[in-house]
């Protein structure tokens, strides 16, 4: 019995909310809605790099990983590291791989390991 008003509640809601929907609708003055659809700026997924892991880390991928600049100080090079790794450190349900990668990248700015 119970089940029978539950559902006829949920579809007396979903008609009322599709009753509104549509006269929300009627009242949007569409003209305007495409005038100003030019000036919302588009999304950019131009500041995320494109592509994999080169086979053998360069000092640039490295400034990536880490986001400082190949020439950057030790000190913000290991601020960096500590920042991403406290996100991404495998203890904390990080991926390996990426706590890997974060580390060769730390190596390689710091000169411990010679990159491509």
């Amino acid at each position: 019995m119970t089940t029978l008003i539950l559902a006829g509640l949920g579809i007396a809601g979903a008609a009322y909310a599709g009753r509104f929907a549509m006269h929300a609708a009627k009242r949007v003055n569409w003209k305007q809605v495409q005038k100003a659809m030019p000036q919302i700026p588009e999304i950019s997924l131009n500041a995320y790099y494109k592509g994999g892991f080169e086979s053998k880390m360069s000092k640039r991928e490295a400034g990536l990983i880490l986001g400082v600049s190949q020439s950057a100080n030790l000190q913000r090079i290991r601020d960096s590291h500590r920042r991403i790794m406290i996100v991404n450190h495998p203890d904390k349900g990080g991926s390996p791989y990426l706590a890997s990668k974060i580390n060769e990248a730390k190596d390689i700015l710091e000169g411990k390991t010679k990159g491509g």
